[in-house]
């Protein structure tokens, strides 16, 4: 959590270097902007710093090799407050690092690399510093788009695992309409944000209304504790949804899928079949100029003849002084001709059965499983993103297959099966027809685009998740085809790479609506302005959703409002980057209600009236007593809608009578 920012007027005037200005450098050149910071790039091409996309974003642009000390110094590293290394090479990137640390001891060091042992070291090493693959943040959201069902984002968090989810409120939703939002909440269970139709989730909740009351057709977004897929604590307590069963239009969909397998496993190439048929002719014919010309020789002698020539054993026949039986000087040159075109033929025919022989040892050695009959994901390109999207689906009990146009690894997710070749036949082979899910995440985002589209005309049915770079043209996509969605990997990781160059601890991303949100570690430290506050303050004055408190050994899911923070504190929340920006630079939103107290039954319900006031709003004890002892009364801390709703429910126990005012030219500072 930051300190105050009037302690420090220079924090926010330090420098973001961003080395390395490919997709993922813009990406979070452009989230570091959305920041208010300066931002200063460096590309080993010139060009870089003149592409429109990329100039206006940053402040200064230098062109050289980030991995030189002189480049570095010449961007000014020794100002800078953190540096993302974010290049296509990782040994570039890492010896940058080292280099990036000598200049600037206190800098925060931001690092692409996907080798996990080596990053451990480093952060051992240099100290203050962030590996990470973009895939590592990215891959969740392709996997959980691609299961269909109302979950955004599974995590785990302080050895808790913590699904988010959204569920659309149904006209049969006896059991939820017209219940209040506060009370669909529970110790497992809290709703930030309640939309209607396509509207888009606001900021975290800050625009809930606790009191509101759920209608057919609101789009509830909540957290709860418990595993991936839906349980009791779910809002709408249904059993998951069972995949049909085999009916006979899946049966003959499998078969010809079993025949095109088949096709392909057994195909030979045209040459051997070729080269195969010629010698056939020719043994025939030998066959039928032996017999006509020598009746003499018996069938079975012909045949013998016939093969013996065919393979090669034209010595075996006139290897002797004299021939055995008389042969005209036609039929003679006829067996020298059937002789060369057994070596030349043949050797086509028996190499190509030598190179199958092969390929099958070596695929019973290592045997991968066939392609599920149905209800499967397949994920087309098996490169990091593709693999780890792979291991999150299989963790999650999720049939997966792997299809590729490069050949994978033996040692690539041996227990999953994986297509490799020509995309169409790929698909094929993996069963498309029948496939829940596609997932296209090849490194060319026309490529995705293109297989996607085969795959949805293969089956109109299924769910398609591609992608792209170009969020404008995933919208049209989806437009005319409304089962697909386009994510954008490095846009997702940005924000998170981002948020993590300002001394966060990013936990996780996962992609709500058009934007992504991050799941942030904070730090209470000593000196903090926070300490003193209670949480409330935290989630509605900056619209992040605490979902985790710990205090030593003391920890709590879904933390009570009521808690005030103290130094060595760490709080848990799900924020967008715009929460992010407002905590880093202390903009808070000022609280713009007040609590009038109108009569109290009792000289005992005043005083637990006032436990609970200062308990609430935070305000001290002493006002809290003074307000109760001169009714009626107005509370002078202004508070946030939803602590003046609970606080009012909760005084309302205690027949206190209150009414919350919307003063709308308060303005309280942060």
């Amino acid at each position: 959590m930051p300190t105050s920012p009037d302690e420090n007027p220079d924090h926010h005037a330090e420098d973001f270097l961003v080395c390395g200005l490919g997709r993922l450098g813009r990406e979070c050149a452009t989230v570091l902007k959305a920041f208010g910071v300066r931002v200063i790039g460096v590309d080993i091409s010139a060009g870089a710093g003149q592409d429109p996309s990329i100039s206006n974003l940053l402040d200064a642009f230098h062109a050289g090799d980030c991995s030189h000390a002189d480049i570095l110094k010449k961007a000014g590293v020794e100002n800078c407050r953190a540096v993302l290394l974010v290049t296509s090479d990782e040994r570039n990137n890492i010896a940058s690092a080292f280099i990036a640390r000598s200049l600037n001891p206190r800098v925060r060091l931001i690092i692409r690399s996907a080798q996990e042992n080596l990053n451990a070291l480093l952060r051992q090493q240099l100290g203050n510093l962030v590996a990470f693959e973009p895939s590592q943040f990215s891959a969740s959201a392709f996997a959980l788009v691609s299961m269909g069902d109302e979950t955004q984002a599974f995590f785990e968090v302080e050895e808790t695992k913590v699904r988010v989810a959204r569920d659309i409120i149904e006209d049969d939703d006896s059991r939820i309409i017209g219940r209040r939002v506060h009370e669909l909440n529970n110790a497992d269970r809290r709703i930030f944000g309640v939309t209607t139709g396509s509207e888009p989730v606001g900021d975290f909740l800050l625009a809930v209304n606790p009191d509101k009351e759920v209608a057919a057709g609101d789009v509830l977004t909540f957290f709860e504790s418990g595993d991936l897929h839906p349980s009791e604590s779910a809002l709408r307590a249904a059993p998951r949804k069972r995949e049909p069963g085999p009916t006979l239009a899946t049966h003959f969909s499998s078969f010809k899928g079993a025949l095109k397998r088949l096709r392909h496993s057994v195909e030979v190439p045209r040459v051997a079949a070729i080269s195969f048929a010629i010698m056939l002719v020719l043994s025939v014919a030998t066959f039928l100029f032996y017999s006509r010309e020598n009746p003499d020789i018996s069938v079975l002698d012909a045949v013998n003849i016939a093969i013996v020539l065919a393979i090669g054993g034209f010595d075996n026949v006139f290897g002797a002084l004299k021939v055995p039986f008389p042969i005209s000087d036609r039929l003679y040159a006829f067996s020298v001709l059937i002789h060369v075109c057994s070596t030349v033929f043949l050797g086509v025919v028996f190499a190509t059965l030598t190179e199958r022989l092969l390929s099958a040892r070596l695929q019973i050695a290592r045997r991968r499983p066939a392609s599920p009959s149905g209800g499967h994901t397949i994920v087309i390109g098996m490169g990091a993103i593709g693999q780890r999207i792979a291991e999150m689906l299989r963790e999650w009990g999720q049939p997966t297959v792997g299809v590729s146009q490069e050949p994978v690894a033996e040692d690539v997710l041996t227990e999953m099966s994986i297509h490799s070749g020509p995309l169409p036949e790929a698909l094929a082979r993996a069963n498309v027809e029948t496939a829940k899910s596609i997932i296209a995440v090849l490194d060319d985002q026309v490529a995705n685009l293109e297989v996607s589209l085969l795959a949805c005309s293969l089956n109109p049915e299924c769910t398609i998740v591609f992608r792209t770079a170009d969020q404008d043209l995933a919208r049209n996509v989806a437009s005319l085809v409304s089962s697909s969605t386009g994510l954008s990997d490095y846009a997702i990781a940005a924000e998170a790479i981002a948020g993590a160059a300002f001394g966060e601890n990013i936990i996780s991303a996962f992609h709500l609506d058009d934007r992504s949100a991050l799941v942030t570690e904070y730090d209470i430290h000593q000196g903090d302005t926070l300490i003193g506050r209670p949480l409330s303050e935290i989630a509605y004055g900056y619209g992040v959703a605490p979902i985790i408190h710990r205090r030593g050994e003391d920890k709590r899911f879904n933390p009570s409002d009521d808690i005030v923070l103290e130094a060595g504190d760490v709080v848990v929340v799900i924020a967008t980057v715009d929460g992010l920006r407002r905590i880093e630079i202390g903009a808070r939103d000022a609280p713009q209600w007040r609590l009038a107290i109108l009569s109290s039954p009792s000289e005992a319900a005043r005083f637990e009236a006032a436990n609970a006031m200062a308990r609430i709003s935070g305000c001290d004890l002493a006002q809290a007593r003074s307000v109760m002892q001169r009714l009626p009364s107005t509370l002078e801390k202004p508070l946030y809608q939803q602590q003046g709703s609970r606080l009012t429910r909760e005084l309302r126990k205690l027949l206190v009578m209150t009414r919350l005012e919307f003063d709308g030219d308060e303005r309280t500072s942060g």
